[in-house]
């Protein structure tokens, strides 16, 4: 399954949006996840959802995203609010056992994961 993501941009703090990672097959019950590197950094999990629906997150990110699913649609979402300059970074998306239970949010996170990836900025 390809996964490609997009819906990142340039916002400024405070603003909001939302990511999507368009599935080319079907997702199921797979564990997927967000993870996101910023500049100079290693990539690490932002958020995780397994296939019942059960949601996780790194501390960082709590209280302003949520990840949700559509099956029916194979699509991953990562809605994100009051986003810090610091939150920039290239954002993706990957599927698999290991994700679930979000086992790497705020963990480093070094397989391969959805495709370009998209670029969330935010300014000050």
């Amino acid at each position: 399954v390809q996964l490609v993501e997009s819906g990142g941009g340039s916002v400024q703090s405070g603003g909001s949006l939302v990511l999507t990672c368009a599935a080319s097959g079907f997702i199921g019950s797979s564990c997927m996840g967000w993870f996101r590197q910023p500049p100079g950094e290693a990539r690490r999990g932002v958020a995780a959802i397994d296939g019942d629906g059960t949601t996780s997150y790194a501390d960082s990110m709590k209280g302003r995203v949520v990840i949700s699913r559509d099956n029916e649609k194979n699509t991953l979402y990562l809605s994100m609010n009051n986003l810090k300059p610091e939150d920039t970074a290239v954002y993706c998306c990957a599927a698999g056992p290991s994700i679930c239970g979000g086992y790497y949010n705020g963990r480093r996170y070094e397989r391969n994961c959805g495709g370009q990836g998209t670029q969330v900025t935010v300014s000050s």
